[in-house]
């Protein structure tokens, strides 16, 4: 009975086994022996990935610029609120306040308020406090709002520890060769982009609630050029997401959105 059956062997080495009668349609199973179906990336793909990768690498910069400098926002008393020749103001961001003392004389005369913050003067930068001990900062008798403060700052950080996920999902996905990474790459761009922006939205309202905390002092505010590189950064991160998102696809969307038509038709 053993003799009706033979093994073939194709010319890859792998081994199939037919019965009579059947017209080689057992043949036709190969067993493949330790082999995985693998789609590897063309030249091209791997190139688009690559631009897509600078994109959020961009946002990534911008994301560690804006978080570890403490202009976020300006708080400026009235140039002549002291009435001598100096006038104070204060900056801060996510882990740091400064009090800057300027000369009223370099004060643009047109300015009602004290600033701009890079202005020669004499300036204090201290860490704030929330942070180890859990006490309140106070800025020209105003106090800042600590729950909010800290909620920022662990958004900040929750957004970049996103970041440096999807940057080992890209490069796994690049050195291995293989899309599979791209789709949980796109997730963590994109989560580390919205979290970057509700970050930008939580200290905005700490600097509300630091100006409602008491009126004895007139302060004149302004967001500063740190939340402009942080709520950059997070549009171009949640951009970077998407576009890892269709390098994924198995098809190319513009030829689906705009399918190509030959001269016959």
């Amino acid at each position: 009975m053993w003799s009706n059956f033979f093994v073939q062997q194709d010319e890859e080495g792998r081994f199939g086994v037919a019965g009579p009668g059947q017209g080689g349609g057992l043949g036709g199973m190969k067993v493949g022996r330790g082999q995985r179906r693998t789609h590897k990336m063309s030249d091209s793909q791997e190139g688009k990935i690559k631009l897509a990768f600078f994109v959020a690498i961009v946002g990534v910069i911008l994301t560690v610029l804006g978080m570890g400098t403490e202009f976020w926002v300006e708080l400026a008393q009235p140039k002549n609120f002291s009435n001598n020749q100096t006038c104070q103001m204060a900056h801060y961001g996510l882990w740091k306040g400064c009090i800057r003392t300027l000369w009223v004389a370099d004060i643009d005369p047109e300015r009602t308020s004290c600033g701009p913050a890079d202005l020669p003067g004499d300036s204090n930068c201290t860490y704030f406090k929330f942070f180890t001990s859990g006490e309140n900062a106070v800025i020209f008798k105003k106090t800042t709002n600590k729950n909010l403060n800290l909620a920022a700052a662990v958004l900040a950080l929750l957004s970049l520890t996103m970041m440096v996920m999807g940057s080992i999902c890209i490069t796994m996905s690049l050195s291995k060769g293989v899309p599979f990474f791209l789709k949980p790459a796109s997730f963590c761009f994109i989560l580390s982009g919205v979290l970057v922006l509700l970050s930008v939205l939580i200290f905005h309202q700490s600097v509300l609630a630091l100006l409602s905390s008491d009126h004895s002092v007139p302060l004149h505010h302004e967001l500063s050029w740190s939340v402009a590189c942080v709520g950059s950064a997070g549009a171009i991160l949640i951009f970077g997401g998407f576009l890892f998102i269709i390098l994924s696809l198995p098809f190319s969307p513009w030829q689906k959105c705009l399918p190509h038509k030959n001269s016959t038709t």
